[in-house]
């Protein structure tokens, strides 16, 4: 059954969101959204009537161009023309569900009443959203500072029945389909191409999506390593609440609390002879503890994010002021991202770690987790899949935001590079998933050779329903699809599973 969301001027945060990543849901306009918006766009309308002031971007040229002033009856030539010269775009498609949360988060920045733009114009835009389209946007082009120009561009693209889009999960010519089904496009007015393309939403709909991603599988992470460590007989000691009572970081508490439980309840079983355990093991409330810290914190700066206006120029409707700032600068996003790819790839570094101590021999399991190593290779390569990510991660935790190409002959001077922190980022995440699904695979294969163990009921019940899905193969057999399987098995469990 589609949800109805509807945009007002209550305070949101990222959680609001997960049902645009989920699904399509329509979108509505409160009644107060819509009297922001109008009143604004009242105002600038009166404003440009009886002044001849000149504001950037509504009677001037852009960028360099900001001194090149424009006649009234150019207006919606202007704004037509900024759209249209700013697509440009290249590399892969940005995802449908990066696309809705764009669309609504531009939406929730127009109805704040600072932006002027039309009701007419916000309709447009509810209106191919709510009909099924999506536009094409791609990934690459923006600096992350004018905002995300290119991206936000390609998004507007369809309002004026210029561009692409996707359509009941195909490709299409926006004018064709649109007149296809009776949608009609419209005439930009004073400065709303430049409300539409003046953003962060690019980098603020990856940012959430990302966060909203990361934050449930937070706790899934945390079950993949305790199932690790009971198969690698791990003593609760290290989890102990004493432990963390002396270094008392919130993530770092929130992990061990949890592990604990996981192995108090079956350490009863297990004979154990070292005096203290790898790393991998031991400090996992400190590794995962300290990710789950820059999780948190940038969710909190992502929600900042998303209650603010980063249009420019902004109006002031009360104040009868129209400014020019740079609240579309998206230094903060940018850094956020790239701390965010740090917290996700340690996650996965040292889940690479646990799983090749599982394939080491040692601790009554079987080398490579086969028992007839040598004619069979068991879960060998794997690792190396996993090493192979891990290693890409850290690559790609090279930081965008220490980044800056001068732009616009020089007007803009400095950008934040965020769009690629923002798509770098998302990258990390999908190596992440796939490094978490083979130490997922390999945990519970390893659980097959210690049957004698007793696992805590919320773990069992992730090997069983696994075990249902991926059945345990002593002999070797192709891999691949079962590590395609594991991962689809993860995202199950941040929709379902009562660990969240």
């Amino acid at each position: 059954m589609t949800k109805n969301i509807k945009i007002d001027n209550r305070s949101y945060k990222p959680e609001d969101l997960y049902e645009l990543i989920a699904g399509h849901p329509i979108i509505e306009l409160s009644d107060s959204a819509i009297e922001s918006i109008t009143n604004c766009r009242n105002y600038l309308d009166a404003k440009l009537e009886k002044e001849d002031s000149l504001f950037y971007g509504i009677n001037t040229g852009f960028g360099a161009l900001c001194d090149v002033e424009i006649d009234k009856s150019q207006n919606e030539e202007l704004q037509e023309n900024l759209v249209k010269s700013h697509a440009c775009g290249v590399g892969e498609e940005v995802p449908d569900s990066v696309v809705r949360l764009m669309i609504y988060l531009k939406l929730v920045s127009l109805s704040k009443g600072n932006s002027a733009i039309s009701l007419e114009t916000v309709n447009k835009l509810i209106e191919i959203y709510n009909r099924g389209l999506l536009p094409v946007i791609y990934r690459q082009g923006s600096l992350g500072a004018s905002g995300d120009l290119a991206p936000l561009a390609h998004m507007s693209l369809p309002l004026i029945g210029e561009g692409e889009v996707r359509f009941k999960g195909k490709k299409y010519d926006s004018a064709d389909l649109m007149k296809e089904l009776g949608i009609k496009p419209i005439k930009l007015k004073a400065k709303e191409g430049l409300a539409l393309l003046n953003g962060t939403q690019f980098m603020l709909a990856y940012a959430s999506n990302i966060y909203l991603k990361a934050a449930r599988l937070a706790p899934i992470i945390d079950a993949i390593s305790a199932l690790s460590s009971v198969a690698y007989e791990i003593s609760p000691d290290p989890f102990n609440h004493l432990v963390h009572s002396v270094r008392p970081y919130n993530g770092q508490i929130e992990v061990a609390k949890r592990l604990f439980k996981y192995l108090e309840y079956s350490s009863g079983k297990t004979k154990r002879t070292q005096i203290q355990d790898p790393y991998a093991f031991r400090c996992i409330p400190q590794v995962h503890g300290a990710s789950l810290d820059i999780v948190n914190y940038c969710g909190s700066l992502f929600t900042t994010e998303m209650n603010s206006v980063t249009d420019n120029p902004l109006v002031f409707q009360d104040e009868d002021k129209i400014l020019s700032g740079g609240n579309f600068h998206g230094q903060p996003l940018a850094m956020a991202l790239d701390y965010l790819c740090i917290g996700l790839s340690e996650w996965g570094s040292i889940s690479e770690r646990r799983t090749y101590k599982l394939l080491s021999g040692k601790r009554s399991l079987p080398v490579f987790l086969t028992e007839k190593s040598g004619l069979h290779s068991g879960f060998m390569i794997p690792q190396y899949t996993a090493a192979s990510l891990v290693s890409a991660n850290k690559q790609l935790c090279t930081p965008s935001s220490v980044d800056s190409i001068v732009s616009s002959n020089g007007q803009e001077d400095h950008v934040s590079m965020g769009g690629n922190a923002a798509v770098k980022c998302f990258k990390v995440l999908e190596n992440l998933e796939n490094i978490l699904a083979i130490e997922l695979l390999t945990s519970v294969r390893a659980l097959q050779y210690k049957k004698e163990l007793i696992l805590h009921p919320a773990l069992q019940n992730i090997v069983d329903d696994f075990l249902s899905e991926i059945p345990f193969k002593e002999e070797d057999h192709v891999l691949y699809k079962e590590i395609h399987k594991a991962k689809d098995f993860l995202k199950k469990l941040q929709h379902e599973n009562d660990l969240l």
